[in-house]
């Protein structure tokens, strides 16, 4: 507006002095002409320059309130990852790392004692991208979801399966309210998870049933339960197609199917299995039960259990399995039952200890060239030889919580094996004590 009344004067004092020099009538209407089109011109020109910073301004306060959306979009941190979010697409990079220095003894067939560092005690080592598209708006919007997982070993940074990136999850699928989760690739035996075994396989999982992937693991001697709850290829299922749902009465079902991929034989190598839990009042109850075909030989297990909430400082788990399997022609069928107890306690603070027991019973178990019993799921069309006993082993932690994020702990454990039973941790003997101090960070 300054600017506009300096023209405006201009033009007068421009006026005035052509006036005072004008000679004549004509002279000093032409030179009102011509001051009235300077005027014209002046505040054609401050209109122009005021737009202009109007534009300014506004061009100015969109890049302060973009700056502002993209880094809250872009920095949100949590003990569960690092997401970028942008409108209906959000991605999130995660991990967990875990160190343990271990001591146990028969660690090889002479019988000697070994202190080192191994592969985690807990969990696998792993990073992963998460994510998911919205494709609607609302409470019941499908969403397309993902997920891509590795694992690795801390001790070493080799790869835990050798030659492959993604070796605990690759796949892509939708979520919505009413379908439910449905995803199709590599991912976690159906079995293993929270919708299944998971809730009572061991203290360290899920108290409530969801459809969430996660589960027990299988590094130690008191981590072998999970190979009940298997498929055709092992603890994870390839070319899987999973469907799990929660309901709003406190029930979570599921249903997954692995495809078999041997040319002209539609069913070799594939698995099913189908499970079902329900949530209820400080309590959670599930089951699963699953058929596989390995080498046109028919494997078959299931299993229920359940924990509850004993006060605020007590959760008690305990599981039931029963496996059977075909195996090479003259050797009968293998058949296995095993059930499992333990408890973990929350006193509050920075502590929380777990404790438990499992007994796993084989009854003509197929067992490998160094003579060990083969995992549950393992391949029994060439085996020789089988051994029948028992594989027991008791089992504790104390955590110590820095943080959501960072923990230290200390776990032990002892095996024991009866009869024609022999493990392969131990390396032919029928014990092993192991003990580790670990500390876990998750991010």
């Amino acid at each position: 507006m300054k600017a506009k009344k300096l023209m405006l004067m201009s033009a007068a004092l421009g006026l005035a002095s052509v006036a005072a020099q004008a000679q004549s009538t004509d002279q000093l209407q032409q030179a009102l002409a011509q001051a009235r089109e300077a005027a014209a011109q002046a505040q054609a020109a401050a209109k122009q320059a005021q737009a202009a910073l109007e534009q300014a301004l506004a061009a100015a306060e969109r890049a302060n309130q973009s700056s502002a959306t993209v880094a809250a979009a872009s920095k949100s941190v949590s003990t569960s990852g690092l997401t970028i979010a942008s409108g209906s697409n959000s991605a999130t990079l995660y991990g967990l790392i875990d160190v343990t220095l271990v001591n146990k003894n028969n660690a090889n067939k002479a019988g000697d004692s070994i202190t080192s560092p191994q592969v985690a005690w807990f969990s696998g080592n792993r990073w992963g991208l998460t994510g998911s598209h919205a494709t609607g708006e609302g409470d019941d919007a499908l969403k397309a979801i993902f997920r891509l997982e590795s694992e690795f070993e801390s001790e070493t940074g080799n790869m835990d399966t050798p030659g492959t990136l993604f070796n605990r999850d690759a796949w892509l699928g939708l979520e919505s309210k009413s379908l439910g989760k449905l995803t199709f690739g590599r991912q976690n035996a159906l079995a293993r998870d929270p919708a299944a075994s998971a809730v009572y396989g061991d203290p360290y999982g899920s108290a409530k049933a969801s459809v969430e992937e996660g589960g027990y693991s299988n590094t130690n001697n008191f981590k072998q339960l999970i190979y009940y709850a298997g498929s055709s290829t092992g603890t994870r299922i390839n070319n899987g197609v999973v469907w799990k749902k929660a309901f709003s009465n406190g029930l979570v079902a599921g249903a997954a199917y692995s495809f078999g991929t041997v040319i002209g034989s539609f069913g070799t190598g594939s698995s099913k299995t189908g499970s079902l839990a329900y949530n209820g009042n400080g309590f959670t109850i599930a089951g699963f039960a699953t058929d596989a075909n390995i080498n046109n030989l028919t494997h078959q297990s299931y299993s229920f259990g359940g924990n509850v909430q004993i006060g605020p400082m007590v959760r008690l788990n305990a599981g039931y399995f029963n496996y059977t399997a075909q195996q090479a022609a003259g050797l009968g069928d293998r058949k296995d039952h095993a059930w499992t107890i333990s408890t973990k306690l929350t006193p509050g603070g920075a502590f929380d200890y777990e404790l438990g027991y499992q007994v796993m019973t084989a009854d003509n178990a197929g067992v490998n060239g160094s003579g060990y019993v083969q995992n549950a799921y393992s391949d029994t069309s060439a085996i020789k030889a089988t051994a029948s006993g028992d594989r027991s082993t008791v089992y504790g932690s104390v955590f110590y919580h820095l943080d959501k994020a960072t923990e230290f702990y200390l776990a032990f454990d002892h095996l024991n094996t009866t009869d024609g039973y022999l493990a392969a941790q131990a390396n032919g003997a029928t014990s092993q004590n192991e003990l580790g101090l670990g500390m876990r960070y998750k991010f």
